[in-house]
């Protein structure tokens, strides 16, 4: 089975890890949108790799969004300049405005609440999240 852990390995391809800033965590949520490896994610390209991601009901961030897109660049997370950041952001926008409008699935609706109650019983201390290594890139 494909997993974060292996890297996204499972079909073959690339592990999504062996690109530059994509740490396990966000290994694991491209897998959980149906991109199982890096020839996937740079044949699909940032944007809409990222909107398959919130498609899959994964939660909207950001900095996530543009540091996917530098990834796909080569280039280190910070160098996203202010201009092309205010550039990204209206994309970004665009984006989670025209996904939220996408009618909810029944996986999409049963992922969210799942992430929902994990949440909670993370809050109240009955789950431990997820381990993340120190400059994992995520």
């Amino acid at each position: 089975m494909t997993s974060a852990r292996d890297g996204g390995t499972g079909t073959g391809g690339t592990p999504l890890t062996d690109i530059r800033n994509i740490g396990p965590a966000t290994a694991e949520g491209l897998i959980k949108a149906g991109i199982p490896d890096a020839e996937t994610l740079r044949a699909l390209g940032g944007h809409e790799a990222y909107r398959r991601w919130l498609g899959a009901g994964l939660a909207p961030h950001f900095i996530g969004y543009y540091v996917l897109v530098m990834a796909l660049q080569g280039r280190p997370w910070n160098d996203c300049g202010p201009k092309e950041k205010a550039e990204l952001r209206r994309a970004f926008d665009a984006l989670k405005a025209e996904v939220k409008q996408a009618p909810l699935t029944p996986d999409r609706a049963k992922e969210k609440d799942r992430l929902h109650w994990e949440a909670i019983l993370d809050e109240i201390g009955l789950i431990t999240p997820p381990k993340r290594r120190a400059g994992a890139g995520d």
